[in-house]
């Protein structure tokens, strides 16, 4: 196979972006490589449809974690996208940058050029190309309500999370045109196919980096049944993931040397860091039921599906054209926060909890309800995936290590106890019954935190397994995402945060990669 200059592996919500941007203009040869298929599924489409696609192993890579003592010994499910657009492609939609000192915070890591004043010119730059909906005209009533109790106890409204402050409670923004969900996968790489130097290979699983004396020159994957090698003569880019990015590095060599010795992995380069720092969002629901009708009533019985789908058709709106997460924000717990610690969501419908993973998105409970939920903006426990074998098709270990913190433990006091006071403040707490989980019986600190220990799972928002820093012993990838002890080989994708930002990811992995392709151009 004739030589490309770049390869990029993986086509998530990273790899699309790098690709288009370095295909631009004709003068690179760029391969892009995706272990999924195509996105040009009805239930991806769909934006209600991501409760299809949370267990769909056709689309997700269905991962699983290890049993985790924080969370009463659970194993959480942790999904994610194996189709172009991966993640963004399977996820809820929201559109968050992260409060402006997430980024100030990693360059006083020790990452020059990565503050919010550096990386606010790449969200704008990627914020002309997705398009981000404001649908707060279609959201449910009861929203508006859950906004002016919030106000009642002091939080402020805010009609753009993404403003300079980022502070406050408003209507989520989601990642849809007319109606359909919006990823990179649509918007970067569709327009970039028509370029004659950019190759895709769809069903493409990398199996490994191919290194040369300490330099990637090319990977090795499998498709339909058939290895194959390909070369790079500038370099390899891994926009793989949080997960699938350091499970690639050690397969490939570069990782903790006993880990690599103990699955009889030669040792490329030695990289303690890779895999470790893994941070995520915890979140739990408490379900009220209500006195007036919610969004349970309009998608149960199946004359109001087919009410929905007809305005979806006829119009492009309503429930079937959104996120379920409709209204929240960002607030501090108390006045001693120098800034919001607790990210806040409102979801005007339920569905009780099903044996497996199953989220019915579209069979929610039989009677009117609606939730309440938050996660910790900024976890400070830390946890760490490694792979269980040579075998680059078996699934990595992932050990969340969640609430190990005394920091995490009291942001889930403070955040169990904010839901019940937004409850119980008016107007909300004129539409509500009862409180069905967790219920009467849980009220004390301890009650409520070993609640949230039971029932708490991921937001999804995997992070930081392939750090960026400016030490190789307890970072991967330096300031310019160069991989330290191999050559021509950098990450651009979540796993290089060193910290996990306040809100969802998927708007700050889209700056990531566009930063990412701008500092490989500038330094050809």
């Amino acid at each position: 196979m004739e030589p490309f200059d770049y390869i990029v592996v993986g086509a998530g919500t990273a790899g699309c972006v790098v690709a288009s941007r370095l295909s631009a203009h004709g003068r690179r040869r760029v391969l892009l490589l995706e272990a999924g298929g195509s996105d040009r599924r009805f239930w991806i489409q769909l934006p209600i449809g991501y409760g299809r696609t949370f267990n769909d192993p056709r689309v997700n890579w269905m991962y699983e974690a290890e049993g985790d003592a924080g969370l009463a010994g659970r194993r959480a499910f942790w999904p994610r996208g194996k189709t172009l657009g991966g993640s963004g492609s399977i996820n809820a939609m929201v559109y968050v940058r992260g409060l402006p000192q997430d980024f100030d915070d990693w360059c006083a890591l020790g990452n020059p050029g990565w503050d919010f004043d550096d990386v606010l010119p790449m969200f704008e730059r990627a914020e002309q190309v997705i398009h981000i909906s404001d649908v707060s005209r279609d959201t449910h009533s009861l929203c508006r309500a859950y906004i002016e109790s919030c106000g009642s106890m002091g939080h402020r409204f805010t009609e753009n999370m993404n403003a300079a402050h980022g502070e406050g409670i408003g209507f989520y923004r989601i990642t849809t045109r007319d109606g359909r969900r919006e990823s990179t996968a649509k918007r970067y790489l569709r327009a970039a196919l028509g370029h004659a130097n950019l190759s895709l290979q769809l069903r493409a699983h990398v199996l490994r980096i191919l290194i040369q004396g300490r330099r990637a020159v090319g990977v090795r994957y499998a498709q339909a049944g058939r290895t194959f090698e390909a070369r790079a003569a500038q370099g390899v880019v891994l926009c793989a993931g949080a997960i699938n990015s350091p499970q690639l590095l050690q397969l490939s060599g570069i990782g903790p040397p006993a880990l690599l010795h103990r699955h009889d992995i030669e040792l490329a380069a030695e990289s303690p860091a890779v895999g470790r720092n893994l941070q995520d969002h915890l979140a739990v629901a408490y379900l009220y039921r209500s006195r007036v009708p919610t969004l349970n009533d309009a998608l149960r019985p199946w004359r109001g599906k087919l009410k929905a789908a007809a305005r979806y058709v006829l119009t492009r709106r309503g429930p079937l054209a959104m996120s379920v997460n409709q209204a929240g924000g960002f607030v501090k717990s108390d006045a001693s926060q120098r800034r919001p610690n607790l990210q806040l969501y409102f979801n005007p419908m339920s569905y009780a909890p099903m044996p497996g993973r199953s989220r019915r998105l579209l069979r929610p409970d039989a009677f009117s309800a609606f939730q309440l939920s938050f996660n910790a903006c900024r976890p400070t426990s830390r946890g760490h995936l490694e792979i269980r074998s040579a075998d680059p098709f078996e699934a990595p270990a992932i050990h969340p290590n969640s609430l190990t913190t005394e920091q995490d433990l009291a942001d889930v006091v403070a955040g169990t106890q904010l839901l019940r006071t937004i409850a119980a403040t008016a107007p909300l707490s004129g539409y509500v019954e009862s409180e069905l989980r967790p219920g009467a019986g849980v009220h004390s600190d301890a009650q409520r935190l070993q609640d949230f220990r039971e029932r708490a799972g991921s937001v999804f928002h995997p992070v930081g397994t392939c750090r960026m820093g400016p030490d190789p012993a307890s970072a991967v990838v330096d300031a310019q995402l160069r991989v330290y002890g191999i050559e021509a080989l950098r990450i651009i994708d979540a796993s290089i945060f060193p910290t996990v930002t306040s809100g969802n990811t998927n708007a700050p992995t889209i700056m990531v990669a566009e930063k990412g392709a701008a500092l490989i151009a500038a330094q050809e």
